[in-house]
């Protein structure tokens, strides 16, 4: 699963968190002065340095769990009923040595540490919490030191629905630190340097509906640096989010991840990212992967993508490596969300390498071997053995057995770039809208342009009322064909009617 770039790129109740999101910019082609944008405070989102303290002592009824005796959390939770609440001491807590050996929560049980109260897993223990019980709940704890394998996590390991992390800390694990299910609620966290990503939101079966990421600190992730052990294995990140039907995701502060951001990979549908600050991530601030129907909006993005975009201008490759990325991606009316549209608008994007990419692949799609999501299909066909010829030539086939980037709106941005500060020449400019050549399987009825003149000009992406800062360049058709913005304007693209576009470096 997961993009391979270079593959491709050629033939709840809010917080008080204070996060105070970007205001935009006033549309026209006059130069109108861009609307203030607040800058963060110094304390936004610092929950890993200053973590909330939990209750000093144990509330009525709980039980006790005490850090000098190893596995007494897991022994303690199998010996009571279900809905009880612990409370564990000051110090640092263990597990016995087995490294399966974990805590196995029953449903409604809440756990409850105090000021100081850390679960290590000595670098022994895999897992921290697992089990299927729902609506689990766990507050004021730091959880470190668990050896969780790749694409697996340490707390709530078996992706149960319903689970509550709320004033946590996660951090130094392998794997992930922390697993998703439904209606999960993630707030008010520090997810921090995590070997793989801080949280991957996958349920090995069903869909995860009903997300809830909210307030969250998410630092310093993929510390084992994945794409270099396993080069374009898309498995890395701040979170990874896979097949999840309704997110909201809002007011975190995304930084200083090896790798992306938040990357959608792979038909999740029905997303709300708003008013998060996301900046200095290697990767891209957001990737929305093989995934439909989408709200981005009053994010404060900057300073991403200078690691992988800067080797990849290197390397020579022409590939408009973005910031917010979108691969295969769109609104779809047929598939029920709050929005049958991409819509990407009132966020500040400043100083990161490249702005936002919309891209197609021409030989991605059902029963492609290009498909790098083996196995899976679009949303809209139940049997994948109907994406073969004869039928794929044709309607509706021919349309529903791909993915595809379409219905995208972006509006009322401020895009700032200014060279000097992200210390480029060259590709670190560029908007895009794009596909490649088709050419393979053999039996592909997406072969040639198809494709690049569809996105280009038939799927209903746009860009208008926004505010360009600097030497913008746009990327059309296919990753030879660069434009102006007078060329951009006009026929036959059209595009960023009503923007304002102000030459130059500077911000």
């Amino acid at each position: 699963m997961g993009i391979k770039w270079r593959h491709w790129a050629l033939p709840a109740a809010p917080l008080t968190l204070a996060l105070l999101a970007a205001t935009g910019c006033e549309s026209g082609t006059t130069d109108a002065a861009p609307k203030p944008t607040a800058a963060p405070s110094a304390s936004v989102g610092r929950l890993c340095a200053k973590p909330a303290a939990g209750p000093a002592k144990a509330p009525a009824g709980a039980v006790t769990v005490d850090p000098s005796v190893p596995g007494d959390l897991a022994a303690k939770t199998e010996s009571s009923p279900p809905h009880t609440t612990f409370w564990l001491r000051p110090g640092k807590h263990t597990l016995m040595s087995d490294r399966y050996d974990q805590v196995s929560p029953k449903e409604g049980d809440v756990y409850l540490g105090a000021p100081g109260a850390v679960l290590d897993g000595r670098k022994s223990n895999q897992y921290a919490f697992g089990g299927t019980a729902r609506d689990v709940t766990i507050r004021y704890l730091t959880v470190q030191g668990f050896v969780a394998p790749r694409d697996e996590g340490v707390v709530n390991h078996d992706s149960a629905d319903g689970w509550v992390i709320e004033h946590a800390t996660i951090r130094n694990n392998s794997g992930a630190g922390l697993m998703a299910g439904a209606r999960q609620q993630v707030r008010a966290s520090c997810l921090r340097d995590n070997g793989q990503y801080g949280m991957n939101a996958y349920k090995g079966t069903g869909r995860i509906s009903g997300l809830v990421v909210e307030g969250n600190e998410i630092v310093g992730n993929n510390t084992d640096d994945w794409e270099v052990q396993r080069p374009d294995c898309g498995c890395s990140g701040g979170v990874k989010f896979w097949a999840v039907d309704g997110a909201d995701i809002t007011g975190n502060w995304v930084h200083d991840n090896r790798g992306a951001g938040l990357w959608a990979d792979t038909n999740n549908n029905d997303f709300l990212i708003e008013g998060n600050l996301i900046e200095d991530n290697d990767g891209a601030a957001l990737i929305y992967e093989i995934s439909y129907n989408a709200v981005i909006r009053k994010n404060t993005i900057r300073r991403n993508n200078w690691v992988e975009g800067r080797d990849y201008a290197a390397d020579g490759d022409s590939f408009p490596f973005a910031t917010v990325y979108l691969s295969e991606s769109g609104g779809e009316p047929r598939i029920r969300a709050r929005t049958d549209n991409i819509e990407i608008y009132r966020n500040v994007l400043e100083n990161n390498w490249s702005g936002i990419t919309l891209w197609e692949n021409a030989d991605r799609f059902c029963n492609s071997p290009a498909n790098t999501s083996s196995g899976d299909c679009t949303l809209l066909v139940k049997n994948t053995d109907r994406c073969a010829q004869p039928a794929i030539a044709k309607a509706p086939l021919y349309s529903d057995c791909r993915w595809k980037t379409q219905r995208v709106d972006i509006h009322d941005n401020r895009f700032v770039l200014d060279k000097s500060v992200v210390k480029c020449t060259v590709k670190c400019d560029r908007m895009a809208v794009l596909s490649n050549y088709g050419t393979y399987p053999d039996w592909s009825p997406y072969q040639g342009e198809r494709v690049a003149e569809a996105i280009t000009l038939e799927q209903h992406n746009r860009w208008h009322d926004n505010l360009y800062v600097g030497p913008w360049t746009f990327v059309v058709h296919d990753a030879s064909r660069t434009v102006d913005f007078k060329q951009w304007q006009a026929t036959p693209y059209r595009q960023d009617t009503g923007s304002t576009f102000r030459a130059g470096d500077g911000g």
